[in-house]
This record gives C-alpha cells, sequence and structure tokens, in this order.
C-alpha cells in the first residue's frame, strides 16, 4: 500500500475513532453520570405540577421573570452561602423550555418554595417597593382586586409555581439545612452574638433599605407593605428586646410569619439593625402593681398562659411544639402594658394567640398583663 493511501486510511480511522470518543465522553458517559445521580439522589416519585402550577409557569414564562431571576445555584462560594446548596441537573428535567434564567437583577428562585410566606409574596406581587424599596421589579396590581390580601386566580397560580421551586429537592434531601437563609420554619441555628452598637445615620439607612418596608419607617409597624401581612408587622415601639432576642429574630427569621433570616447579612450589619430596632423603644416609668395584682396575675398566667409561654414565659410550653408559631419570648421582649392589654383583648390575628376577653374580666386581663412583663431579664 503506498505512504498516501495509508496516511488516508490512518486518517480516516483516527477521524472516526476520535468521534467515536467524542460521543461516548461527551454524551453517553455524562447521561451515565446524571442517571445514576438521579436514582442516588431524586425523590423516587417526583411530584408533577399541578394544574394551578403550571398555569403559574406559563405566566412566569409569560411576563418574562427569567430576564432577571435565575433558578440555578452554581458551585460558586458566594451562590452557596446566600441561596444554598447548588442546583442538580436533575431537578428541572421536567421543564420545558427551561427557565433557567442567565442574570440576577433579582435574588435566585431555586428555593423559593422555603423562603416567604404566601401574603409576602402577594404584597410583593401586588407592589414590590412597598416591602424593598431599592426594587426595580415592576409590579402587577391587575392581579388582584385591588388590594394585596385580595389575589386574584392568575396571583394564586403563580404564587403555586414558586412555591413549587426547590420541592423536589426538599422531597429528596436529608439535610434541613436546604437553604441557607430559609430553613428558620424547619428549626432554628444558632445566632451569632452581636456586639451592642450605637444606631448610627449608617446604621438606620441600612433599616430604611430592608426592614422599614414592613415595619415603618418610624417602627410602628406601618410600613407600605404591612397592610398585606399576617401577622402584622411587629411595632417595634411597643416591645422592648434584648440584644440576642433581635439577633435570634435576623438570624432564623420568624417562622409563620413573613419575617425572613437575614443571615447572609455580615455579622456587623446585623448588630447595625439590632441596634436601630432596639432604639425605637423608649421605656416611661411605671408604678408597681399592688401584691394581690401580681398574685392573681401569676394564677391566671399559671391557668391559662404557661401551656404555650412556659411556666417562666420563655415561650417553651409544652404546647408550644404543637403551633407553627413560637409563642413569646417574655424573659427576651418585654410589650409595653398597653400592648399586653391589646393582645389579650383582641387576640394577634395570623398567630395561635386567641383573644381572652370572653373568658377573662377586665381585672384579669389587667392582672396577666402585668406579669408576663415580670419574666423580662434586661441584659
Amino acid at each position: 500500500m503506498s505512504a498516501p493511501r495509508t496516511a488516508l486510511l490512518v486518517a480516516g480511522v483516527g477521524g472516526i475513532g476520535f468521534f467515536a470518543m467524542s460521543i461516548l465522553v461527551l454524551g453517553v458517559w455524562p447521561g451515565r453520570v446524571l442517571e445514576d445521580q438521579t436514582k442516588k439522589l431524586a425523590p423516587a416519585h417526583p411530584l408533577p405540577l399541578t394544574p394551578s402550577e403550571q398555569r403559574g409557569r406559563e405566566i412566569y414564562s409569560r411576563e418574562g421573570c427569567a430576564y432577571c431571576h435565575t433558578q440555578q445555584v452554581r458551585y460558586l462560594d458566594r451562590d452557596i452561602q446566600r441561596f444554598g446548596k447548588p442546583t442538580l441537573a436533575w431537578e428541572t428535567r421536567f421543564d420545558y423550555p427551561h427557565l433557567w434564567g442567565t442574570r440576577r437583577i433579582g435574588p435566585d428562585l431555586s428555593r423559593e418554595s422555603s423562603i416567604r410566606s404566601d401574603d409576602w409574596q402577594f404584597a410583593h406581587l401586588y407592589n414590590p417597593r412597598n416591602l424593598v424599596p431599592d426594587s426595580v421589579m415592576p409590579a402587577f396590581p391587575s392581579y388582584f382586586d385591588g388590594a394585596p390580601d385580595r389575589p386574584l386566580q392568575s396571583a394564586q397560580d403563580l404564587l403555586a409555581y414558586l412555591k413549587s421551586l426547590g420541592r423536589a429537592r426538599e422531597l429528596a434531601d436529608t439535610d434541613p439545612a436546604l437553604n441557607a437563609s430559609a430553613s428558620s420554619a424547619r428549626r432554628e441555628d444558632k445566632h451569632p452574638q452581636l456586639a451592642s452598637v450605637s444606631a448610627t445615620p449608617q446604621a438606620r439607612d441600612l433599616y430604611a433599605h430592608n426592614c422599614a418596608g414592613c415595619h415603618g419607617e418610624k417602627g410602628d409597624g406601618e410600613g407600605p407593605g404591612a397592610s398585606g401581612l399576617r401577622p402584622h408587622p411587629a411595632n417595634l415601639t411597643e416591645h422592648e428586646y434584648t440584644n440576642d432576642r433581635v439577633a435570634r429574630a435576623l438570624w432564623n427569621g420568624i417562622a409563620g410569619s413573613a419575617m425572613p433570616a437575614w443571615r447572609d447579612f455580615p455579622a456587623s450589619d446585623l448588630a447595625a439593625l439590632s441596634a436601630v430596632v432596639r432604639q425605637f423603644h423608649t421605656a416611661s416609668p411605671e408604678a408597681t402593681p399592688p401584691q394581690q395584682i401580681v398574685d392573681l396575675g401569676r394564677q391566671i398566667y399559671a391557668d391559662h398562659c404557661a401551656q404555650c409561654h412556659g411556666e417562666n414565659g420563655a415561650g417553651d410550653g409544652p404546647g408550644a411544639k404543637e403551633i407553627n408559631m413560637q409563642p413569646t419570648d417574655f424573659t427576651a421582649e418585654r410589650p409595653s402594658l398597653a400592648e399586653s392589654l391589646r393582645a389579650l383583648r383582641n387576640g394577634v390575628d395570623g398567630t395561635p394567640m386567641a383573644p381572652w376577653n370572653t373568658k377573662l374580666s377586665e381585672a384579669e386581663l389587667s392582672a396577666v398583663a402585668y406579669y408576663v412583663r415580670s419574666f423580662y431579664t434586661p441584659e
């Protein structure tokens, strides 16, 4: 065989071999790896989208949400720290077309099912700037009947789709810390000790950009986004908090409410926010109640309140584990007398705290309102 023919034969065999190897390396082998990963890690019976979720997905696509939001947590430290575990290929294997997105003008939504409460989502969809002053997201009031707490079917469908994001991974994953920022609904992590700092102008600016949308510029719980939230954002002017109590809320959020975890903020920013939150309350002199009032309050509390709030007011009563929102820890949070009476008379909308005005007399309500405030232990 001549040299040219030999060269052509070698080149042809080499080309065919390289082509076959490319198919194996770039097609067959990755497919086997993904198939093996899916068998090992994916839930045995993944839940398909419901009709409502499918309609919501179509709305999400039609409104161009993927232009600003991704649905893919990358294998980068900053992604994992903020959004949680990286997205695995099998999580979106039923999606067509994929809505991964390429830009993060808004946050990643891969784990959105675990992050925000329904009322927050509706209020944010109705007018994002009511809750996030710096948001550039457009408002969608046409999906509501004039108010954020009156969503039309389109808003309910869109929320249903958002709540499906991350569901498959959550069902398959045994680690409760699936999402670094939103695991408070399942458990609380030990929060960092925050330094006691002063409420500087920079700290107040931080509050204005992240908290005032719900809690209000003056901390009175009447921010522009508060009307659609249940329970209502806390009136910070009517509560005295320990620094540790604020740190716990900032680090873990408050399960059962729209208050999210802010653990992706540095500790210095959380300390600054704590300083602003605590300075809204101004203590005023109060008369010491007579001993008979204290005794009556102690008895009423033991009979009606300790089941949830605990014998020593720490929010750890035997009934606390049965409800979706931890009862108030009166050792770390002291409401004003007026706020205590208001909660006892009217209950707290959106929480398990029911009104007691039909079961207790006004004298008994006043006595227990005084008594619960005695649990507070200042730092």
